[in-house]
């Protein structure tokens, strides 16, 4: 893991979440998409190097509706850029740790991305990602 890549927020209302953030940073977010696989909306903010994801559920199942409705808003994932996704992934695997998707998939910010069980990991998900070529 070569650092942290970003901090994703769930949260109810992504364009009221904007217009939050931008006042907290002084600058709109830099990018905002889809992620249909995931069932969500996102928006990303630079703050200095660092990165926040905020995260809007765009349908009932998705993961960060079934996150809302349990914990509400607030944190969702702590995500850590890595140089190679699947050898990572065994790896973390070897040291005994669950991963919800042994398959990299494409996941937002033009990233690979692969989850690691909250239940193994202090109750905090963690994502890692990878840089598309």
């Amino acid at each position: 893991m070569n650092k942290i890549e970003h901090i994703g927020i769930a949260v109810s209302d992504l364009e009221a979440s904007n217009r939050l953030f931008e006042k907290i940073f002084g600058a709109p977010p830099y990018k905002s998409e889809e992620v249909a696989s995931e069932g969500v909306k996102t928006s990303f903010f630079m703050n200095g190097p660092n990165k926040i994801e905020l995260l809007e559920a765009t349908h009932p199942e998705s993961p960060i509706a079934k996150f809302l409705e349990k914990k509400g808003e607030g944190i969702h994932h702590i995500a850590f850029d890595v140089t190679d996704i699947v050898a990572e992934i065994a790896r973390l695997k070897s040291e005994g740790f669950t991963v919800l998707n042994e398959t990299p998939k494409p996941g937002a910010d033009n990233k690979l991305v692969a989850f690691l069980h909250p239940k193994g990991t202090n109750g905090v998900l963690i994502e890692l990602c990878q840089e598309r070529g």
